[in-house]
């Protein structure tokens, strides 16, 4: 397993990542606390809510599934050489999770609080659809191979 050839440079990429943890994480809050305000959600994309969840979603589940499954780092090293480090970090699966949890509260805001003739389009619906269901094939193709590190990198 791969390690790091110098500590200040693992010290950087720590530092810099929850710098980037914390920066990219307070950018969720203006919203949630707006929404609570003025106790409506009306002029928020909804669009923007449903593939944004879509996308952190994925992201999460790459970056959990890399991080803590040993089988899939096994077939990660097995592919690109037991001399490569795994490129997740901790930060990356804390954001994840914050990113789903923070969208996920913020699309319940959709339905809790005035959204006046706001809806999601078509077009919005019709592509995460599409992820999700070529997500799901990919599973069903993923499966009888346990092919599980090319099925994340799907995501």
């Amino acid at each position: 397993m791969a390690s790091w050839n110098s500590l200040p440079l693992e010290v950087s990429y720590q530092v810099v990542g929850w710098i980037a943890f914390v920066s990219w994480s307070i950018s969720f809050y203006p919203q949630v606390f707006l929404n609570y305000r003025r106790k409506s959600v009306v002029g928020l994309n909804f669009d923007f809510l449903l593939l944004n969840f879509t996308k952190h979603s994925s992201y999460f589940i790459y970056n959990a599934s890399l991080f803590f499954s040993p089988f899939i780092q096994r077939q990660y090293f097995e592919k690109y050489g037991s001399d490569e480090m795994i490129p997740v970090a901790a930060n990356d699966v804390a954001f994840s999770i914050h990113a789903v949890v923070l969208t996920a509260f913020t699309i319940f805001q959709v339905f809790i609080y005035e959204r006046g003739s706001q809806k999601v389009s078509k077009t919005a619906g019709v592509i995460t659809v599409a992820v999700w269901t070529v997500a799901t094939v990919c599973l069903f193709i993923a499966w009888p191979k346990q092919s599980w590190l090319w099925y994340i990198s799907i995501f």
